[in-house]
């Protein structure tokens, strides 16, 4: 079993995100898991990510604040407090934190490919 404590989790960058921190709970450097990881990340005010497509699916679930998701179709979806969504693989979607507190959403993904 692999543990991540919360005050020990490690940052990383996601790309394409602005006003955004996120922390690895688990997979990558973070544990042993090689069917996914798990991110925690904390939305600024204004914060979110471009719309991007990616080949990964994605889940998320709001923990606080609000996350506004926007489709490529430009549909757009408000989650509050502990709303989930799915997003298929190769669906195009933006994220964006337009309240006046920091939002807080987890996120899992499968690993993009093999384990480094």
């Amino acid at each position: 079993m692999d543990i991540t404590r919360f005050d020990e989790a490690r940052s990383y960058v996601a790309p394409k995100h602005f006003d955004m921190r996120s922390l690895r709970l688990q997979g990558f450097d973070a544990s042993a898991s090689k069917f996914a990881w798990l991110g925690l990340s904390h939305f600024l005010p204004g914060g979110g990510a471009e719309m991007d497509a990616s080949p990964l699916e994605k889940l998320y679930v709001v923990l606080s604040g609000e996350i506004t998701i926007e489709l490529g179709d430009g549909t757009t979806h408000v989650l509050r407090e502990l709303d989930s969504c799915y997003i298929p693989g190769g669906e195009a979607r933006a994220v964006r934190n337009d309240g006046n507190t920091v939002a807080t959403m987890l996120v899992a993904m499968p690993h993009p490919g093999p384990r480094p």
